[in-house]
């Protein structure tokens, strides 16, 4: 008499269920990341060929509309230069990311290089690549 089970267990692992998964952090991940932006502000930014670095102490961002902010915080025109003083007072290297949008009046972004100027701060200038 043959008394064996009929149910047998498949020593063979499949992966169906595990790309399954890979797949859905994949898209997950590939869906959010747009979504991370540095100061939150939606600007256009003025085109030009190179890279903006990522190495930043303050984000300065002008708006079509002449509106000042530091790190997404708005501030007056008058007051952007105590603003800057103090949140970079104790940075070594301070380094500040002009994004002046598309349209802004040149005389605007050349105050904020002025205040690095006198300060000694370095600018750099974000543009959108081509």
């Amino acid at each position: 008499m043959n008394l064996r089970g009929r149910n047998k267990v498949s020593p063979e692992f499949s992966m169906s269920s595990m790309t399954d998964i890979v797949f859905l952090l994949l898209v997950f991940f590939l869906l959010t990341s747009p979504a991370i932006t540095p100061e939150a502000l939606d600007l256009i930014l003025p085109k030009a060929k190179g890279k903006t670095t990522n190495v930043q102490n303050l984000s300065v961002s002008i708006t079509k509309k002449k509106q000042f902010y530091v790190n997404s915080k708005r501030v007056s025109e008058k007051g952007l230069e105590n603003t800057v003083v103090n949140q970079l007072k104790t940075v070594e290297n301070p380094t500040i990311i002009l994004r002046a949008e598309e349209g802004v009046p040149i005389e605007k972004a050349v105050k904020v290089m002025d205040i690095a100027n006198r300060h000694k701060y370095k600018i750099v200038l974000a543009v959108k690549p081509e």
